[in-house]
């Protein structure tokens, strides 16, 4: 597909919906008496939103306690992602049986979003369909992608990612040559064909335009959304926040007048379904930076261009001592321990007197011979990682976690946290969480640098500010 140049697609569309809807969208949340859980499967999704608590568990007690609170909304970072997919599939069908007791028991309704890439990696449709199971049937599953902090627009039924000016068809961008969730379709109807193995046929995906969207508002989209046959998959069109917030409203109408959705989403659709404004100011150091004396830790696991570009800049700013860690000796059982022990003893001499420190993997991407073998190898190297988080000799000033999934295990496993709260964004899309006390650091602030988001000297400008004085 050929590129389009944003600037002229957005000023060929028709003016965004009139009125701010965020102050209603709380409202009928609130109304609904529902709360909206969202099953993560990396910790960046959430990016759009703050003071929202996130568990790393999804047992009874920890669902129960959750719900009793009625929140509007809650995060459970299932790090699905880094599975297989029959690990996946055990998860969600667990996860879901117990969200399901759990509502029982506090009397309290749920409504699921299974939040994923706005890059459209992940697993669709085995989590979705694996959640109908539990808690279906559902009248809609809704496809919703657009993420405006990433640059990720739907436009005529098409997925985008903006590079510059340029609206590059996601199809075409090194997203959808990922090892383990590739594809070939930016076209979101002929994408869930394909994803579905032709179960359900690209005609028969329901779409809700941009110009419905702007022109109708939320009552013309609930309307149409009321109208779809029983068990469709809709796409979602949007390229601007207010596009989003109209179809949260449109479905929070159609909810309360007895529809039942399942939403497989990226980031932006969450504060827009809560009614949560936009954090019109990034937090400062000074919000999630301990007052110790130590060296604060990047840890860059991704490999994206967008991290690999990213880490560039900040090992060219000189503000920070670099440790790079060897990938092919991590995979080589007769290197891996000592690659460990020198590179463990290196960061916490760096922590101990006080430099900021950059740990990183090397920059060639080893694959698998298929899906399988891929994640594999990326579970070994996160478990490198991990080793060196559980055995820091001090705690960090601050510790930037660069990608998903090493986003996701050093919190878990690293520094067992079981819930968090998101106080915010040090960068747009860029989340910082304040760990809980059960957490290895309590009250460390935690940075869940996606791989994929912001500009290539992002991460250089984030810990230049978070740089000792």
């Amino acid at each position: 597909m050929v590129p389009l140049f944003k600037s002229a697609a957005f000023a060929a569309l028709p003016p965004a919906w009139p009125i701010d809807l965020l102050p209603a969208n709380a409202a009928a949340a609130s109304a609904s008496g529902r709360t909206l859980v969202v099953l993560d499967d990396d910790p960046t999704g959430t990016q759009t939103v703050r003071n929202i608590a996130v568990v790393t568990t999804w047992d009874l007690a920890t669902l129960n306690a959750e719900l009793s609170a009625a929140p509007a909304c809650f995060y459970i970072l299932t790090n699905s992602r880094s599975l297989t997919a029959e690990a996946s599939r055990a998860l969600h069908l667990e996860l879901a049986a117990n969200l399901r007791a759990a509502s029982a028991a506090t009397r309290r309704p749920v409504v699921v979003a299974s939040r994923s890439d706005s890059t459209l990696r992940g697993y669709y449709p085995l989590e979705t369909d694996t959640l109908a199971e539990i808690l279906g049937p559902f009248d809609v599953t809704f496809i919703t992608p657009y993420f405006e902090a990433g640059g990720r627009y739907t436009l005529n039924d098409t997925h985008y990612v903006a590079e510059g000016d340029r609206l590059v068809p996601a199809a075409d961008t090194p997203f959808a040559r990922d090892a383990a969730f590739g594809y070939r379709h930016s076209h979101l109807p002929s994408w869930v064909e394909e994803k579905t193995g032709g179960r359900t046929r690209a005609t028969d995906v329901a779409t809700i335009s941009l110009e419905l969207l702007r022109s109708g508002g939320p009552l013309a989209v609930a309307e149409k959304l009321r109208a779809l046959p029983r068990g469709s998959v809709c796409i979602v069109n949007a390229a601007a926040p207010r596009d989003i917030e109209v179809f949260a409203a449109a479905t929070l109408a159609a909810e309360a007048a007895g529809s039942r959705f399942l939403y497989r989403t990226a980031a932006g659709f969450v504060a827009a379904r809560i009614g949560q404004s936009p954090q019109h100011a990034l937090l400062p150091p000074a919000a999630f930076s301990l007052p110790n004396a130590h060296g604060g830790l990047t840890l860059v696991g991704s490999y994206v261009p967008k991290t690999s570009a990213q880490l560039s800049a900040l090992l060219a700013a000189s503000v920070v001592t670099p440790i790079e860690v060897d990938v092919a000796a991590l995979l080589d059982d007769t290197l891996r321990a000592s690659t460990l022990a020198a590179t463990l003893t290196a960061l916490n001499a760096a922590l101990a007197a006080g430099r900021d420190t950059v740990v990183y993997t090397s920059r060639q991407l080893i694959t698998g011979s298929d899906a399988a073998a891929s994640l594999a190898i990326g579970r070994r190297v996160s478990d490198a990682l991990i080793y060196l988080v559980q055995h820091l000799a001090v705690a960090p000033r601050y510790l930037i976690a660069k990608g998903g999934i090493t986003s996701s295990d050093t919190a878990t496993r690293g520094l067992g946290v079981r819930r968090a709260l998101v106080l915010g964004q040090a960068l747009p899309g860029v989340p910082v969480w304040q760990l809980g006390p059960e957490a290895r650091f309590p009250g460390l602030g935690y940075v869940v640098f996606p791989g994929n988001v912001g500009s290539d000297p992002a991460l250089a400008e984030l810990v230049q500010k978070l740089s000792s004085p």
